[in-house]
C-alpha cells in the first residue's frame, strides 16, 4: 500500500477530528486559466513542490491538495488545473476536478495574470461573481508590469467581481502572498481539522514519482509528445537507504515511443537522471529509478484508462 505523504501506512479519509471550536480549517481551492501561476502560488503557500510547474499549458492534470497545520488552523489547499474548453475525454475530467473544486471550497481563489480580462469559460466565470462562499481574487505576475498597469488592472477586476477581496501579487517572487495567507486565515470558518495534523497532501508517494518523471517530459519534449504521455510508477520500494522505483512512460503511438527514448536512448536517460534527482530532493534520501516506454493507444480517450490513471471516480 502507498503512503501518504507524511502520514505513513494510513489511508487519508476526510473525517473531523475533536479540537476546540476555536480552532479554524477549510478548503481553499485555487481556480484560474491555464499558466496564470495557481501552482506556483500553491507551492509557495503550502512551502512544498507539490505541484510540478512548467511554461506549458495544461502542466496541472489532477486536483492536487497541499495542507498546512498550525495549533489554531488547517488549511486545505487546492491545486487544480487551468480551464480550457475540453476537445478529448482526458480535458473533461480534468474540468470535472475544477467543477469540484466549486462544491467543496470554504474559501475560493480566483486567479488572473496581470494582462488577462477574462475566464475562458463564461460558465465557470458566472459561479465566481454569483458565489455564496468568500472569493479572494489574485492578479499575479505584477513583478512584469509597471505601477500604472497594476492600477488600471487592480480597478478593473475589483468592479468585475465586486464580491471578491482583491490583491495585487507574484507568486513566483512571493510578493504580498503572506498577506494573502493571513486573509485567508481570517476568511477561515471554525472548525476542527479535517485531517491529521501531521499530513501534508492527499496524493501518495507514487502520484509524485509520476508528477516528477512528466514535468521532465513537459520540460525537453515539444508539440504534441508532452500531452500524449501518461506515465504509471509500477513499483516502489523503500528500503532504509534507498528507493527503488520503477516506472513506465506511456505514449499513445509508436512514433512517440520512438521520440521519448531518443537516440541510443539519450532523451530517456536524461529524463531518468533528472527526474531521480528531483526525487532525491523530495524524499530526502537516495533513489535508483527505472523508466520504460510504453505504447497505450489513445488512452486519453478512454475511459476504463482514464479511471486506472486516476482521472475518473
Amino acid at each position: 500500500m502507498d503512503n501518504i505523504l507524511s502520514f505513513k501506512g494510513v489511508k487519508n479519509q476526510k473525517t473531523n477530528y475533536l479540537c476546540p471550536m476555536t480552532h479554524k480549517a477549510g478548503f481553499v481551492n485555487i481556480i484560474g486559466n491555464p499558466n496564470v501561476g495557481k501552482s506556483t502560488l500553491m507551492n509557495a503557500l503550502v512551502g512544498e513542490k507539490l505541484s510540478i510547474i512548467t511554461s506549458k499549458a495544461q502542466t496541472t492534470r489532477h486536483r492536487i491538495l497541499g495542507i498546512v497545520n498550525d495549533d489554531d488552523y488547517q488549511i486545505i489547499f487546492s491545486d487544480t488545473p487551468g480551464i480550457i474548453e475540453p476537445a478529448y475525454q482526458l480535458q473533461e475530467s480534468m474540468m470535472d476536478f475544477v467543477k469540484s473544486a466549486f462544491e467543496d471550497a470554504d474559501v475560493l481563489i480566483y486567479m488572473v495574470e496581470i494582462g488577462e480580462k477574462e475566464l475562458k469559460s463564461e460558465a465557470f466565470f458566472k459561479k465566481i461573481i454569483n458565489s455564496k462562499i468568500p472569493v479572494i481574487l489574485l492578479i499575479n505576475k505584477v513583478d512584469t508590469s509597471n505601477q500604472d498597469d497594476v492600477e488600471e488592472k487592480l480597478s478593473y477586476w475589483k468592479e468585475k467581481v465586486p464580491n471578491a477581496s482583491v490583491f495585487i501579487i507574484s507568486a513566483l517572487e512571493k510578493f504580498n502572498v503572506e498577506n494573502v495567507f493571513y486573509k485567508i486565515i481570517e476568511m477561515l470558518p471554525e472548525s476542527p481539522p479535517f485531517y491529521p495534523k501531521d499530513q501534508l497532501t492527499d496524493k501518495p508517494e507514487r502520484f509524485f514519482v509520476n508528477e516528477k518523471i512528466r514535468e521532465k517530459i513537459l520540460m525537453h519534449y515539444k508539440k504534441e509528445i508532452p500531452y500524449s504521455v501518461e506515465v504509471e510508477t509500477e513499483e516502489f520500494f523503500e528500503e532504509e537507504k534507498i528507493i527503488r522505483i520503477r516506472s513506465v512512460i506511456m505514449v499513445e503511438r509508436d512514433t512517440q515511443k520512438g521520440i521519448i527514448i531518443g537516440h541510443k536512448g539519450a532523451a530517456i536517460k536524461r529524463i531518468g537522471t533528472e527526474a531521480r534527482k528531483d526525487l532525491e530532493l523530495f524524499f530526502e534520501k537516495k533513489v535508483f529509478l527505472e523508466l520504460y516506454v510504453k505504447v497505450n493507444k489513445n488512452w486519453r480517450n478512454d475511459k476504463n484508462q482514464l479511471k486506472r490513471f486516476g482521472y475518473k471516480d
